[in-house]
């Protein structure tokens, strides 16, 4: 029996490449029924000087909603977006997972090697160690 979401999930996306990415491999997934919240989490320093500019980084984040509205708005009965702030990424997530009471955050793995994993807490192992609601990692789509 092939997997389909009919309820509600959340699509974190951090980038848009990955949003476009991540679109395109749960499209086949979804039903008419279907309700996707694709998120995007601007990190917050807690108390340091922030990378960019938080207008910079919510126009950021619309161009990753845009790029990823496309191929769910197809199949899915709806799409919302939303900018998440937080000091820890995953920690965000789930917090917005268990106040928009979704069914399941899904993702798709992203290249990264150990080092990088290392510098950044790897996101995607920890949202399957750290869940607090259903987790499902789609299967890569290598270009």
């Amino acid at each position: 029996m092939p997997l389909t979401f009919d309820g509600t999930i959340l699509v974190p996306a951090a980038d848009p490449d990955d949003g476009e990415r991540t679109a395109a491999a749960l499209a086949p997934y979804l039903s008419p029924s279907s309700r996707v919240i694709v998120v995007n989490v601007i990190e917050k320093a807690g108390g340091a000087p922030d990378k960019a500019s938080v207008e910079q980084r919510e126009e950021y984040a619309r161009e990753i909603f845009e790029r990823a509205r496309g191929p769910l708005e197809e199949r899915a009965r709806s799409v919302e977006t939303a900018i998440l702030f937080g000091t820890d990424v995953v920690e965000t997530i789930f917090e917005a997972a268990v106040e928009r009471d979704v069914d399941a955050v899904v993702f798709e793995p992203r290249d990264g090697n150990r080092f990088v994993e290392l510098l950044t807490g790897d996101v995607a192992r920890r949202l399957v160690k750290e869940a607090s609601v259903p987790v499902v990692a789609l299967p890569r789509t290598d270009d």
